[in-house]
């Protein structure tokens, strides 16, 4: 499943996707690379309908990088990372 993420703190990472996902771990394709044994924080979001929800549902991880696959040709990083601890992000509802 394809998800779009967005890299927090100061890993020089800003955006990627994700490539493959489970409960303990997470394959994402990122721009640049990241170090294997790195601590990384991330934020996946789940577009609403694929879950039966109205609105999109951030997750925020928090995992280690196990491996990376470097791809020059397409210039992006493969980020192999075992989740940690994860939470659902709520957002607070517009309009009361």
């Amino acid at each position: 499943m394809q998800l779009p993420l967005k890299v927090l703190g100061n890993q020089n990472v800003p955006t990627g996707t994700t490539a493959n996902i489970s409960a303990a771990g997470v394959y994402l394709w990122v721009e640049g690379g990241l170090e294997v044994g790195s601590a990384i924080e991330f934020e996946i979001i789940i577009p609403g309908e694929s879950i039966g929800s109205g609105k999109d549902v951030p997750v925020h991880c928090q995992g280690r990088v196990v491996r990376c696959d470097t791809d020059p040709e397409i210039g992006r990083t493969g980020v192999a990372c075992v989740i940690e601890q994860y939470e659902f992000v709520r957002t607070a509802e517009v309009g009361g």
